[in-house]
Parts: C-alpha cells; structure tokens; sequence
C-alpha cells in the first residue's frame, strides 16, 4: 500500500525584511548575511498572527469537504506552543471544521516536531487506509533584537494530508532516526528567546546528518547515486549545504552536481522566508518540487530532519505521477512577491508587540481567511474563514 503525502501547502505572513537593510542597521556587511549566512528575506508576522492562524491559513488551501469527513488527526508540529496545556491542534481543528471523532495535539522536539507528526500520521493510515491525516508544521522563529541568531529568524507553517495513494510524494517504509542528549539549543521555560551555543549546533547538525547517512547506507545498500535529490531541515540555507558537502565526495561528479543543483532549487523559498523551525524541511521540499525542472515521476528524494537536543532522521519517498498538477506554485510565488517591505523600525516595532496578558482586552482587524480578533480573559477568539 502507498502511503504519503497527497496534498502540501505552506502560508507566510504578508510582511518582510530585507536583509541588506538589516545589515546596515545591524553594522555588519550584507554579504555576511546573504551570503555567508545564505538569507535575502526575513517573514514577520504581526502580532495577531499566531501558530494556529499560521497553520489553520496554511492547512485551508488544501482540505477540501471531503477531508472534513474523513481526517482522524490533526497533529501539530510545532516549538512555539501558545499555551503549555491546549493544543494549538484543538483550536485549529475547530476552525477547519473537521468532524469531531478526530484526534487533535501537538508534538514537541525542536525542529523535529513535524518529522514526527509525518510518521505518526503514516502508521495511522497504514492501519485505517480510508482514513486521513492533516499534519501541521507551524512555527514562529524569534531569537531577539540585534542578537546573534537575529538573521535566521522566520516564520510560517506548512500543512500536508497524508492518505492512502498519494499524488505527490509516497513515503518508503524504511527511515533511520538518531536520539542524543545535547544542549546545542534549547528554550527554558522562563525565557522568551532560545538559548543557542552556535558552534556545537552547527556541528552537532552535520555529524547527526553523517551518522543517520551512514547508517542509512549500512542498512539499505544505497548510495548518494540512488537519490535524485535530497532536502534538509533549514535553520539557514548555508547549513543544509555544509552537511551535503560533508559527504558529497563519496559520489561521482555526475551525481555531486545533481545534487547541488537540486539542493540550491530547495532553498528558493527559504532565502526568501527564514527559518520555519518544524516547517523548514517541508518547505524545502515544496520549493524543490516547485522551483525544479529535472525532478520526474518515479525520482526518489532523500529527507534529512534534525531537532537540536538532539534527534534526527534519514527517510526517503518517491515522486507520484503527474505530482506538479497538485502543487500551488504560482499562488505561492504571488504570495512571495507581493509581500510589504518592511524597514528596520517597522520591524522593530511590530516585533516589540506583545499580546495582552494578566486579564488585559484588546481587538485586532485583519484581512487573514484566519487571525486573532479579541483577546479578554487571557483567551485568544480567533476569526474563522
């Protein structure tokens, strides 16, 4: 039985900062940042957008009726809860009015969340092939003002329906996952921003990406040349290709230059977006397929996810055919291109913005399908579509 992804969509806010801006503001060379850090753009959201309205905004475009009826889950993948008990999955459930006889939750482990919302849902339709999945990737990456990490800040959510048949992307049973107990980043219940030790994470990231590779190898026979193209997690587009450049010079020149190639096509949209936390693979997948003209049917991709703490996964899938026919490219290019620049004070100030708290009201206007509206009571009413 074919089980994987059927549908894939990805919503960002209509915001963003250039980085060159940023770097002027900030002191620094631009060429640091779009280049050595490998980011042009930076999504903002504002403040009455939140994961729920991220996800409930992404995961709309492709639940149809039909989905209402036969979604079992709606898992979230996420490590910017709203809340440390309700699910932000409970709420968007609600919002996409899928039937009620579903599970709804959120899964947490940095940026691996997603990863494993995916294989859940998989083994569930395995078990009920009538059934559906919605998997949800939503994140807001914020590390603070003119801080270290301020550059790969982003935000958006991507969503997936995992059926039975699928017609984009059909998971293979066999995956390699890695669980190490790391403190390359981490957030601590009393801090707003992470706490990052960049060096050990950027080095963690490479040698877990080579431990699950070559694990993967020992298990499965294959090599790079039984892979079209291969995605990353993508904290920054530079990092992803430190890992692949790691081990590159195991293939022939052929298949290193398909890669790369391949590799530069699935970070199109990052570039322009930012770090997506549990979202950033699955992005980089949606930009691969939608931004390459080699891929075909049949093209096997690899898929690396990381969370720092650390835990990690090798898995791969195969291209269904006539997959390009169910992809949103040129509603997420007009997405892309018709966002508001922000300058450096705008930004500043939108990111200064907080939510009231302690029993405190407030109301919001938004054209969003879904934003918040009202907070009282230290409860957030969102508006539905």
């Amino acid at each position: 039985m074919k089980i994987g992804i059927d549908r894939l969509s990805f919503f960002i806010p209509n915001l963003f900062l250039d980085m060159t801006e940023l770097a002027n503001r900030r002191g620094d060379d631009p060429a640091k940042y779009h280049i050595g850090i490998g980011q042009d753009q930076m999504a903002v959201n504002q403040v009455f957008e939140d994961i729920v309205t991220l996800g409930a905004n992404a995961a709309s475009k492709i639940v149809t009726e039909e989905d209402r009826e036969k979604i079992d889950m709606v898992i979230v993948g996420t490590e910017s809860g709203i809340d440390q008990s309700k699910a932000s999955a409970v709420i968007i459930h609600h919002l996409l009015k899928v039937q009620p006889f579903a599970r709804s939750f959120e899964v947490k482990e940095a940026c691996y969340g997603g990863t494993a919302a995916l294989h859940m849902a998989k083994e569930y339709v395995k078990n009920h092939p009538d059934r559906k999945v919605l998997v949800i990737a939503s994140d807001i990456a914020r590390y603070g003002l003119a801080s270290a990490g301020e550059v790969t800040q982003g935000v958006g959510a991507v969503a997936m329906m995992i059926t039975q048949n699928p017609r984009i992307l059909s998971l293979e049973d066999h995956s390699v996952f890695l669980t190490e107990d790391i403190y390359d980043f981490w957030r601590p219940s009393y801090s707003q921003y992470p706490v990052v030790d960049g060096p050990l994470s950027n080095s963690t990231y490479i040698e877990s990406f080579q431990k699950v590779w070559n694990r993967y190898k020992e298990t499965t026979g294959r090599t790079l040349a039984d892979f079209d193209a291969l995605t990353f997690h993508i904290p920054y587009t530079k990092m992803g290709k430190k890992a692949l450049q790691s081990v590159i010079e195991e293939t022939d020149e052929t298949t290193q230059t398909r890669l790369m190639s391949r590799y530069e096509e699935g970070i199109t949209y990052s570039r322009r977006i930012g770090n997506l936390y549990t979202g950033s693979l699955y992005l980089g997948l949606i930009s691969l397929l939608e931004n390459s003209q080699a891929l075909k049917a049949g093209d096997r991709i690899g898929l690396f996810s990381y969370g720092s703490g650390a835990v990690s996964e090798f898995f791969s899938g195969y291209l269904e055919a006539d997959y390009q026919n169910f992809l949103f490219k040129e509603e997420n290019q007009a997405m892309l291109d018709n966002r508001e620049a922000l300058t450096v004070d705008q930004y500043e100030e939108i990111f200064n913005q907080t939510l009231p708290g302690h029993g405190e009201s407030a109301e919001y206007h938004s054209d969003l399908p879904y934003s918040i509206y009202k907070v009282e009571n230290d409860i957030r009413f969102y508006k539905e579509k």
